[in-house]
């Protein structure tokens, strides 16, 4: 199968690039090469004959369609968006451009080469989002996500993703265009870009610079291993019911400070201090309507596909602290970039 992946030189875009790619699929990737976007992060796939890369930026609409034209995709995975809570605190007008204008520009795109293939059966345009659009949870664990959870977006961000999949589904039923949208619980991992929770609290660790939690740290995440979200969505892309909405969960909820508290303990065994690293925890004023508690419900893609997360908290972070260990030279190159080690999302009050 021809896939165009938006988005692919970031965090998950690559995952999936060099997952798709292993499993025998021609891949080309269309991405901005904004700040978090890395090249390097396709090392082991660069010289594949079935790899192309092409830079564009999805808020161009011709060179979208010209891209999409061009390369006739038997498939779309839209992963191209930003991303960052906190960014988008500060300046939400390019997440508004980017998610929900990009998202429009690619589906007119993709609409346009479905039309003229003949409206293919099999063709699909994939849309992948966030658990961030449901909302804040109450403490309850018997309380999660499901695919029919009521949207309730509460910051930028997840506005904009939130918007994004609407248009996905008004796309789908007022013009048939073959959509399956996926939304993810917190991912981690290798390769991620060195400003979110993980790899700042690694990279602030090994530094002995304060680890940073918003708040108390009682804020809960659903926790899903990269490699295990890249399997996911391929799963979803190849046998997902056309119309229909799959939730990715990690099935591993942790709290902020849990989950430092263990990389810290990860940390004190990999690669021993003068004292343990914990003692480094220092708590901020928390991020403006900061929601306390995400989890997902993955009922329906276990039933309906079969999938699971193979992946354990522990597991993963055990292996996320020692790629950050073995890859300085892939990190310290990217915290130079704007905003990377300052405290973001606090212009509220401009």
């Amino acid at each position: 199968m021809k896939l165009l992946v938006t988005g692919g030189a970031g965090f998950i875009g690559s995952a999936v690039v060099r997952q798709a790619i292993g499993q025998g699929h021609e891949v080309i990737n269309l991405d901005a090469l904004t700040y978090a976007a890395c090249l390097d992060n396709l090392a082991s796939v660069a010289d594949s004959p079935l790899y192309r890369f092409v830079q564009v930026d999805i808020r161009d609409a011709a060179a979208v369609e010209a891209c999409i034209a061009e390369t006739a995709p038997d498939a779309i995975m839209h992963l191209a968006a930003e991303s960052h809570v906190d960014r988008s605190i500060d300046g939400p007008g390019v997440f508004m451009e980017t998610n929900i204008m990009g998202t429009y520009n690619l589906l007119q795109s993709a609409r346009a080469l479905w039309d003229r293939k003949g409206r293919p059966e099999d063709f699909r345009f994939h849309h992948i989002s966030t658990d961030e659009v449901f909302g804040s949870l109450p403490a309850d664990p018997s309380v999660k996500f499901t695919e029919t959870t009521p949207y309730d977006p509460r910051s930028p961000y997840s506005a904009s993703k939130a918007s994004s999949d609407h248009l996905v589904r008004a796309w789908a039923e007022t013009y048939g265009l073959p959509v399956v949208l996926t939304n993810c619980s917190n991912n981690y991992g290798p390769f991620h870009f060195p400003e979110k929770l993980i790899p700042v609290i690694i990279l602030n660790a090994l530094a002995g610079k304060p680890l940073p939690i918003y708040g108390d740290g009682s804020n809960v995440r659903d926790w899903l291993y990269v490699e295990d979200h890249a399997d996911a969505l391929l799963t979803v892309l190849t046998k997902g019911e056309v119309g229909r909405s799959y939730n990715i969960g990690g099935e591993n909820e942790r709290s902020n400070l849990e989950l430092v508290q263990t990389i810290c303990a990860i940390l004190d065994e990999k690669r021993p201090g003068s004292a343990p690293y914990a003692e480094q925890i220092t708590f901020v004023t928390d991020r403006p309507g900061h929601d306390a508690r995400y989890a997902i419900d993955p009922s329906r893609i276990r039933k309906e596909l079969g999938w699971r997360p193979s992946v354990t908290v522990e597991e993963g972070l055990a292996l996320t602290v020692q790629w950050y260990l073995d890859n300085e030279d892939w990190w310290r190159a990217l915290q130079n970039r704007e905003g990377v080690g300052t405290r973001l999302g606090v212009k509220v009050s401009q």
